[in-house]
Order: structure tokens, then sequence, then C-alpha cells
């Protein structure tokens, strides 16, 4: 009996131990070398204090373009002694994957065979919804994602997203992005995985492995930003500790990405770019991170500009770097004035030779100092290959969550006559998030995209393709988005400060919207399909709306669709949570479709026809009110395991009882 009850002790023993363990894993190898670090010691030796701070800076494409071509005489005058990065080389531009890759060739030949160290620059863009360049497969933005729970779609979609970089030679990404959020009111919230610690790292790791894969010479080397607790109040050292670290943590020790970024927020007071129990205490002697530190766009002398924390923008280069950036992003600001801060004894050359070792690590590490390195693939190149295509849709089906069903859906054989209505209904602008390359050419470059490169389906064509000739589709805004255009550009400096000058764009194109037709096939229906939500406008990055309910006059808009007495399926698409409890009670059918990405409209109208059930779940708490207090659905950790462990004692009961 006795021993019986020992063994009975050492299950529940083994059981909390097994809920509380880390995993440790084999893929947080060491980013420096003894060998790494005799060859790179060898070239910084050769190199002048010009060449290695052109190592720790970044710049952009135009500077060295010319009517849209590179131009040598501007390669020879603004990068003489080379370049550590390339930043959003492709999002800003309109090029076919094939002219894409030869001109980074082009650029990375210059560097090979004119400037005198012969280093080639690392090519870095955005990837959280897939390569952010034109063609290039759009998957939905990651806050849908989330809410599929499923990590293993999250590593293939990286994976895809990586083949099509290295074939344009690109090797470096700034992204996952594993920020927790915590409030719909966050304009970055669709940039997240959601709310929960736990399942953001997952989510995190999964996309690390599958863009890094096996080797960082023939993957992308990740960047998790942004370091730490970006978008909340991260003064709770507690919860800072316990959870927004937490998939930091996770994607150096369990995934080994070797780059991130701090975020443009304060810690204690003081800007994290300068931020040494930051950067210093937590990043690398707490969690141990041996790898490179990247600033965000602008940050370092956003320490001078924005925080107002240095003097100067030497003074920030120096406050920057001694905190713990290695590389200053965008455009060479305030590293370049660093030989000043010298001067003035701000920072040592030591510390500047510390952070250029480890920019030109990540370059070996990437294969950029091997010989006989090879950029890019030769032959014609597909950014979105039908495989691609597959993970779009396969990814879009698992990321819409129905909300509600009073059993309207799945649409049966009866519907004979839909009216499809509201400002998403027929369009493409809801289906892309922030970081797309739609996004990006159109809102950072005011440049319109071609939504055939890759090829969007709208709710509409979605719903035709699924439907065929035996249902009829009538068709009609009904109103607009935002009447007037409801959000505007963050001027307050402590975002990308691109963004003040760039304009919103208008819808170009489409008519007026007609309230009075769009009740009139109302009534004439057997069920509405109201697709409402936000837009690339309305959501992203330095775009601030006034609260989270549908924008403009879309509430409105879908009262008096109820008041029809037609079944109501209302579609939601945008970036974050929006407020519906004024008539979700009265609503037949409610779908989440957040951005959906390229194959949306598909996946939606798979969903509505009952071709696909719908699998996802919430990663987000949704508000029943505009309140802006953070909300979130985490359990006490302690109840989490004895609830595991009551769990499973439950399930042994019968052996038990048989072993007394």
């Amino acid at each position: 009996m006795k021993q019986n009850q020992n063994i009975i002790k050492s299950i529940c023993l083994i059981l909390v131990f097994f809920n509380l363990s880390v995993i440790q894993s084999q893929e947080n190898k060491p980013f420096l070398t003894e060998k790494l670090s005799i060859k790179v010691d060898a070239l910084m030796a050769t190199m002048s204090m010009d060449e290695k701070l052109a190592q720790i800076t970044g710049t952009r494409l135009r500077d060295i373009m010319v009517d849209g071509k590179v131009s040598i005489e501007k390669c020879r005058e603004h990068i003489p002694h080379g370049i550590g990065h390339f930043c959003q080389f492709s999002s800003g531009l309109t090029l076919e994957p094939e002219q894409l890759r030869d001109l980074v060739r082009e650029v990375q030949h210059y560097l090979m065979t004119e400037t005198n160290t012969k280093i080639p620059a690392i090519f870095h863009e955005e990837a959280i919804t897939g390569f952010a360049t034109q063609g290039a497969t759009t998957f939905p933005q990651q806050i849908g994602v989330g809410c599929s729970w499923n990590p293993e779609i999250v590593k293939n979609n990286a994976n895809s997203t990586a083949q099509s970089m290295r074939a344009a030679g690109a090797t470096f990404a700034l992204s996952p992005m594993l920020d927790l959020s915590r409030t719909a009111h966050w304009n970055r919230l669709e940039e997240s995985y959601g709310e929960d610690a736990y399942l953001t790292s997952r989510m995190g790791v999964a996309f690390i492995k599958g863009l890094q894969g096996n080797d960082l010479k023939t993957g992308v080397a990740a960047t998790a930003k942004h370091f730490a607790g970006y978008g909340t109040a991260n003064d709770n050292s507690k919860e800072l500790y316990e959870e927004y670290l937490m998939p930091h943590e996770a994607a150096f020790k369990v995934a080994g990405a070797k780059s991130v970024m701090p975020s443009y927020g304060k810690y204690k007071a003081l800007a994290v770019t300068a931020n040494p129990t930051m950067l210093d205490q937590m990043l690398r002697k707490e969690i141990g991170f041996d790898g490179l530190v990247v600033s965000d766009y602008g940050a370092v002398n956003l320490i001078y500009k924005g925080h107002e924390q240095a003097k100067n923008s030497a003074m920030a280069g120096a406050m920057a770097i001694n905190a713990g950036i290695d590389i200053e992003l965008s455009s060479p600001i305030a590293f370049p004035l660093l030989p000043d801060a010298i001067k003035d004894g701000l920072v040592t050359e030591e510390t500047i030779n510390k952070a250029v070792k480890r920019a030109l690590v990540m370059k070996a590490k990437l294969g950029l100092l091997d010989k006989n390195l090879k950029i890019g693939k030769d032959g014609p190149l597909d950014f979105d290959p039908p495989s691609n295509r597959e993970l779009a849709y396969k990814t879009a089906s698992q990321s819409i969550v129905l909300l509600k069903n009073n059993g309207v859906l799945p649409l049966n054989n009866d519907i004979k006559k839909i009216a499809l209505v509201g400002p998403n209904a027929s369009t493409y602008h809801c289906l892309l998030g922030d970081y797309t390359y739609q996004s990006m050419i159109s809102f950072w470059h005011s440049t319109d995209f071609d939504p055939t490169n890759p090829k969007l389906i709208t709710l509409l064509q979605g719903l035709e393709n699924k439907l065929g000739e035996n249902v009829e589709i009538n068709v009609e805004r009904g109103c607009d988005w935002s009447a007037p255009l409801e959000s505007k550009i963050d001027t307050r400096g402590l975002g990308d400060d691109r963004l003040s000058k760039l304009k919103m764009l208008t819808v170009k194109g489409l008519p007026q919207p007609d309230l009075q037709k769009a009740i009139k096939i109302s009534e004439e229906s057997d069920v509405i399909i109201a697709a409402v939500g936000e837009n690339l406008y309305l959501c992203g990055e330095g775009r601030e709306r006034k609260g989270i309910r549908l924008p403009g006059e879309q509430e409105a808009f879908v009262e008096k669709l109820i008041a029809t007495g037609k079944p109501v399926i209302l579609v939601l698409f945008g970036g974050r949570q929006q407020l519906v409890s004024k008539f979700e009670d009265k609503c037949a059918a409610i779908v989440q479709a957040w951005f959906p990405g390229e194959e949306g409209g598909n996946a939606i109208a798979d969903i509505l026809v009952g071709n696909v059930n719908p699998s996802a779940k919430l990663c987000v708490t949704y508000p029943k009110t505009e309140s802006r207090a953070e909300i979130n659905y985490k359990m006490d950790m302690v109840m989490v395991i004895w609830f595991n462990t009551l769990l499973v004692l439950v399930c042994l009961i019968p052996i038990i009882n048989t072993l007394i």
C-alpha cells in the first residue's frame, strides 16, 4: 500500500514539474564562435573608422538611384566605404522578381569590387505577411493567424517567404512582431498574435524556425520585435518579466533568433533605445541574448529629436550604442557622428568595435563573407506559385472566426438571391493589413499597387466562385468606410518619422455609395451579407482612429439593414476587434474576417456556403465597450498548473484504484 502511495505521489510531482518546466532547445547555438571571431577580427584589423561605421548603419536604395536605376556615381558618393544594410529595399519599388534580383546583384557587385573592404550589404525587408515586394504572396495579417492557433502553418508560411526572399538576394527580415496586444485601440494590434504570452511564444518560435531554417546561409535571419512591452504601459516589472518578455525569450532560446529590435517606447522614463537596464541588463545579462541589436527606423535620433533626452545627434548615437544598439536604421544620422562623441568622451572605440564585430558576424552567418558568394537565384522567379496560394488560402480559412450563428450558416440551397452590401463588399483594400507590400507602397510611398500582382480575391469574387450561376448576387456599397475619412496621421514623432510626410490616399474609381439602392436590394433578397469594418487606411502604424466602433456611418447602415427584417450576416474586416454590441443580438451571424490576405474572398465564401468548417478561435478578448483599459483572458498560472494536474489525476482514478 505504502509503495503504491509513493508511486501516486511521484506521478503527481512529475505532472507538476512538467507544467513548470522550461523546454531547452538545441537551436540556441552561440552567435560568435572562435573560428568566426578570428575571421572577423582579421577583417576588422584592415578597416578604418569610416569603414567600420558604414557597417553599423543602414540606408535606402533611393539614395543611390536615379530615374529608377542604380547610379554608380551615387554609390561612390553615398556609400564610398560600403554599408551595413539596405532597408526595406523592395516594398517601395514596382519591380518584377527578376528585376529586383538583378538590382540587388548590381549593388552588391559595386560593394564587392569598388569599396576597399569589399563587404556586401544585408538587404532586409518586412515579412509578417510574406515577402513585402510586388508579386509576392500576401498572407493574412498576424492577428488573424493568431486565431488559427496553428504553429505549423505559421512555420510553413515563413519558410515559403524565406525562399522568395533568398531568391531575390535578401537575407534578413524585420519580423516577427512579438508584442502582446491588450487593447483594440492600439493601431498596431493587427501585427501581433494577440494578448496571450504563451500563444505568441509558440507562434513566434514557429515563424522564426520557418524563416531561418536549419542554416542561416540558406535561410533568412529573423528579427524579434519590439523589445519589450511596446504598445502597453511596461513599468510593471512583474508583468513585464513574466509575460511581455516571454515571447522574446522563447525566440532567442528556443528558436535561435539572433537579431532583435527594441521599441520606440520608454522604460522607467528612459527611451528603450538608450536604456541599458533593458538592453544590457535584461536582454544580454538576464536573458542571455548574444546576437545583433538593430534600431527601429529613426529611433536612435529620436533620443534627441523626439524623446529629448540627448543634447544632439552625436550624443544620441553614443547613448544608443553604449546601451546596446549595434546598428542604426534606416538612415545614417547619429552613428556617423560617433567620432565626435569619442572626442567628447561620450563613447569609446572599444564599444564601437563590439557593435561592428556583431554586425560582421551576422554577415558571416548569412554567408555574405564567403568567397564564392551567390546572390539570388538564377532564371525566372515566381514569388506567388500555386503552392503559396494554397498556403494563403488555408491560413485564411483557419484565421476567420465565426463569432455568432443562429443557424443561417452555412447558406442552404433555398437561398436564391443575396444582397452583398457594405464598403468592403467588392474591394481588395479590406484584405490587406499594414506591412503588406500593398499597404507599404500605397500609404508610405503614395504609389498605387496592382491588385492582380499578386491576384487579390475580393469577397464578391469569392462568392461568385463558390455559388455559381444559380444564386443571384446584387452588390451595392451603401455607405463609405468613413466620411470624412476617420483616420489621421500620428505626428507625435514616436512612430516612424517619415509618416508625417505622407498623405492619406483616397479611393479611386469607386462610384458614390447609394444607400437607397442598398436598402432596396436588401429588402428583395433572401439574405443580407454586410461587409463592413476597416481598410488598410484605417488601421496601422501611425494611423489613429477616434474609437473602435464601426467607422463612419457604418453602424447606422447596419441598423437600417437589420430593419428590413431579412437575416443579416455581418462580415467584419479590419486589424482589431470592432465594437458591435449595439446590434450583435439582432444579427443572424457575425464573421470576424480580419485582414485575410490574397485568398481572403475565397476563404470567407467557403465558410459562408459550408465548404469549410470555421475552426478559428479568438486570440484577443472581444470588448463590450469603448473603454481603453487593457483586457486579456489570462488565468493565474498556478491555477492553470493545478487545474491541469487535477484533470490528469481524474483521468488516472481507475489506475489509482487498481493500485490501491
